[in-house]
């Protein structure tokens, strides 16, 4: 009997300060999980694109396979950094296209639930909340699913003040780095039976949400693939600064 072909997914995320690779091999095609995961996480600031490609050569040369024998791309969409985004962005679509491969976006904020989750089992519903900066942060709810396997979105990734973030009304762990950016005005953080400040975008766990996005048919073709800004404003009017510093005083 012929064995089962692996599955091998490329995974890469910018969407914060640091450049993420991981490259996740699954035994076979109807896995849950991969057998292996090389990774490449580093600080990098703002040069994440000069990180990006030679870390993907890293991880590939470490498994031993090359660009075309991955099955799909995968990235982390955002919310995020605008340049990191469309860097990530870039980077697969060029990847994928060069290699004939599809490439399946990630929410980078499912991917911090992700993360809650792979260090605590019990994280069943995950409140994720980063620091977006001008004072408000992205934010988005996820419940764990045991009967489908993975996560069902509660509420869907938005952008606000700190204090207008709503806590659900069960018990939940916070995720990301907003509380540590926001304190007690993150009102919903008084509320959390667990805190993870280090539950953050990470290419590991992107590549494993993308897995089973991979397995139910969600990758895409890579002419479709864009960043998910959330904000589509990047700068504050003049007027706008000065009623931000009033309300602060």
């Amino acid at each position: 009997m012929a064995a089962m072909k692996r599955t091998i997914l490329l995974a890469l995320d910018t969407s914060t300060e640091f450049c993420s690779v991981a490259l996740g091999v699954a035994p076979h095609r109807d896995a849950t999980a991969f057998s292996s995961v090389h990774v490449r996480h580093e600080a990098t600031g703002s040069v994440s694109s000069t990180r990006l490609l030679p870390a993907v050569g890293e991880v590939l040369d470490e498994a031993g396979v090359m660009l075309a024998d991955c099955d799909a791309i995968a990235f982390g969409a955002g919310p995020g950094s605008f340049t990191g985004l469309r860097t990530a962005t870039g980077a697969a679509q060029g990847l994928a296209f060069g290699a004939a491969r599809p490439v399946i976006p990630v929410s980078t904020l499912m991917a911090c639930a992700e993360a809650a989750r792979t260090r605590d089992t019990g994280a069943a519903c995950v409140l994720v909340a980063m620091d977006a900066r001008m004072d408000e942060a992205y934010w988005a709810i996820y419940a764990w699913s045991d009967d489908d396997g993975d996560w069902r979105v509660v509420s869907a990734p938005a952008l606000a003040r700190a204090d207008a973030i709503v806590a659900p009304d069960t018990r939940f762990t916070l995720a990301g780095n907003a509380y540590a950016a926001f304190g007690a005005r993150l009102g919903a953080a008084a509320q959390a039976a667990s805190i993870d400040a280090e539950a953050l975008p990470h290419a590991a766990s992107i590549a494993s949400i993308a897995l089973r996005a991979w397995r139910r048919g969600a990758a895409i073709d890579p002419a479709l693939a864009a960043p998910e800004y959330i904000r589509d404003k990047v700068a504050q009017t003049t007027a706008e600064r000065e009623a931000a510093r009033a309300e602060s005083t």
